[in-house]
């Protein structure tokens, strides 16, 4: 295995999460794509709640077809970042989005970082730190890695290359047709990415 030396705190922290007799091949601290992304996975129906929707549910009903603000940062997504996603409900990529917009939610700054293996590529969170994270035990954190998401090696291909404002992208394609993007800042080396692509692609 040959990982960047940058990478090596979150080697340790996937190296945690594995059986015995599964091995990491590559490892990349990133962002999620920015962009459209795919649906949602499918939620369960809430049963109605009783008592009606009150004063106040009544005024945002009424309210509520004059507020477009979601389809405006649509818009504007698009625009700039085109599309960081595609998926049907429930799909490989809709899973592990939701799983990524979970925990991304809360206090603190969690990184997110995506490891192969011999068996799985594995989708993972780091612990949550501070805005300037630079104490022993925001280090440590960057360690412990919690899993959000795998899959079988062998449902998803990868490619490194620059899509309008990621100039260091990488698009995860997963057999079932969904797929997600990924990338780094421009200040960051992209050679992270390109062992994630390049152990994908060895199958």
């Amino acid at each position: 295995m040959t990982v960047d030396g940058s990478q090596e705190r979150y080697v340790e922290g996937i190296t945690k999460l594995l059986p015995a007799g599964e091995r990491v091949q590559a490892v990349a601290k990133v962002r999620a794509g920015g962009g459209l992304t795919p649906a949602p996975p499918p939620q369960p129906t809430a049963p109605p709640a009783s008592g009606g929707p009150g004063f106040l549910g009544v005024l945002l009903n009424v309210l509520s077809p004059n507020i477009t603000f979601g389809r405006a940062d649509s818009a504007v997504d698009w625009l700039f970042f085109g599309v960081g996603g595609r998926g049907e409900p429930g799909s490989q990529a809709s899973l592990l989005h939701h799983a990524l917009t979970v925990a991304a939610k809360g206090s603190g700054v969690r990184g997110i970082v995506l490891a192969v293996t011999d068996q799985r590529l594995l989708l993972g969170a780091t612990a949550p730190v501070g805005l300037l994270a630079n104490s022993a035990a925001d280090e440590r954190a960057q360690a412990d890695i919690e899993l959000l998401g795998s899959v079988p090696r062998t449902t998803a291909t990868a490619r490194f290359g620059r899509y309008r404002l990621n100039w260091k992208r990488l698009r995860i394609d997963f057999a079932d047709g969904s797929w997600l993007s990924f990338h780094v800042s421009l200040a960051d080396s992209g050679r992270p990415l390109r062992e994630v692509a390049a152990a994908l692609s060895a199958g």
